[in-house]
């Protein structure tokens, strides 16, 4: 059985989604990815910081999960500490354990990368997964994320990950 070419479709995340986003929050598998993080999603789906895009993906209407893009130059935080300018960083996520592997994360993150790229001053893209998620390793990789350090973010020890624009402008010009 070949499976269907899946439109995925990326939408501002809002106050609305807020049961949503908490729902998905105590999901195993996201609070596997994700265990030291708290959101603040009461607050944080109420501002809308010109560095910082959070989106909802959606197949005709049902959301599947959750992207985050920010500029870690910029974001309040400094979590990313102190990072060059153009730059982007991703948190990326599908919240029900039943849409993993069907390809969804793929589309999403190429959705997001082609936002990411589409400013002709974005040099690169990082991502943080955790050190122990090997799953994702082995996807960020695929798409041509580069490993650049182990890092401790917080309580939590990540592998740094980067995506040159030349490496995917490349992989998209093969693809």
């Amino acid at each position: 059985m070949v499976k269907q070419k899946v439109t995925i479709n990326l939408r501002p995340a809002t106050s609305d989604d807020l049961s949503l986003l908490r729902h998905w929050d105590k999901q195993p598998h996201i609070i596997a990815s994700n265990p030291n993080d708290d959101w603040g999603w009461e607050i944080e789906l109420e501002r809308t910081p010109e560095w910082r895009e959070q989106l909802i993906a959606e197949i005709n209407g049902r959301p599947i999960g959750f992207l985050q893009i920010i500029d870690p130059a910029r974001e309040d935080s400094h979590y990313w500490g102190n990072v060059p300018t153009n730059l982007r960083a991703i948190d990326i996520w599908i919240s029900s354990k039943a849409d993993l592997g069907e390809g969804y994360g793929t589309r999403m993150m190429q959705l997001a990368l082609t936002r990411c790229f589409t400013d002709p001053l974005v040099t690169a893209v990082l991502i943080d997964p955790l050190a122990s998620n090997l799953r994702a390793h082995c996807f960020y990789e695929r798409i041509g994320f580069q490993f650049v350090e182990q890092r401790w973010f917080g309580n939590d020890k990540c592998f740094v990950y980067r995506l040159n624009r030349a490496d995917w402008e490349y992989k998209r010009a093969i693809a």
